[in-house]
């Protein structure tokens, strides 16, 4: 049943197959290639990035509306008015990383064109 010790020559040519077989198995599997940024990127990672923009925007909304409150006396008028301008910057910010998935590498960067 069970094979008997294997000696030190066993192993090198087991090794030696078996590396065969690993570049005969490289040779034969396709590699995707990167056409956009972010393909090297796995999905879960762009979605918290996405996330963690908009929040961040928002806090650094509140951040900066609490202390123009604080400095003006204005309690919480500013603080609720930066919060949205923070959420309306992380959404912008969220859209520019939404831009950049679906652009490929030699494309310029859009700007806003005006007449």
């Amino acid at each position: 049943m069970a094979e008997g010790p294997r000696h030190g020559g066993d192993r090198d040519d087991d090794a030696a197959r078996l590396r065969q077989l690993e570049e005969r198995l490289s040779r034969l599997t396709l590699k995707p290639e990167a056409k956009t940024p972010m393909a090297g990127y796995d999905k879960a990672h762009i979605a918290w990035r996405m996330v963690l923009e908009i929040v961040a925007g928002i806090l650094l909304g509140c951040g900066i509306g609490y202390g123009l409150d604080h400095l003006f006396g204005t309690q919480p008028f500013l603080m609720i008015l930066f919060i949205f301008l923070g959420f309306a910057a992380g959404i912008k910010t969220m859209m520019r990383t939404a831009a950049e998935l679906g652009s490929s590498p030699g494309d310029a960067p859009e700007t806003d064109k005006r007449d």
